[in-house]
């Protein structure tokens, strides 16, 4: 079981414990039946919309959910928030070198994670 703290500037933060199962739901899923209000357009990874910054609670953890979608490399890199050297890393090094992921596209592992997310 993990923890997952959304954390926003405008939002009281709130921590969820992902349950046995959700290894299977996004990020934007856990948020939306947690009614944490994440942004989010396409629900599809091709937008950006729902763009988080995703860190470990354990400070030595470099592993954040699953690898990179496709969609997701394509969309951080149009955005500036990956690059291509990092591309390339994480395919060598099997982690996820960035602290963005989309929200509608990161799965959750086991590890307490802190998921910052802008607010309007």
């Amino acid at each position: 079981m993990a923890n997952i703290t959304f954390s926003s500037v405008l939002h009281k933060d709130k921590t969820v414990y992902a349950v046995a199962g959700s290894h299977k739901k996004t990020i934007l899923e856990i948020a939306k039946e947690s009614h944490v209000p994440i942004d989010f357009s396409c629900g599809d990874g091709q937008c950006g919309t729902c763009l988080v910054k995703v860190s470990s609670v354990k400070q030595r953890s470099k592993r954040m959910g699953h690898p990179l979608t496709e969609r997701e490399i394509a969309v951080l890199s149009e955005m500036g928030k990956i690059t291509k050297a990092q591309v390339e890393q994480m395919a060598i090094d099997d982690l996820v070198p960035s602290e963005w992921r989309l929200a509608c596209q990161m799965v959750m592992r086991d590890e307490d994670i802190i998921v910052e997310y802008p607010s309007r």
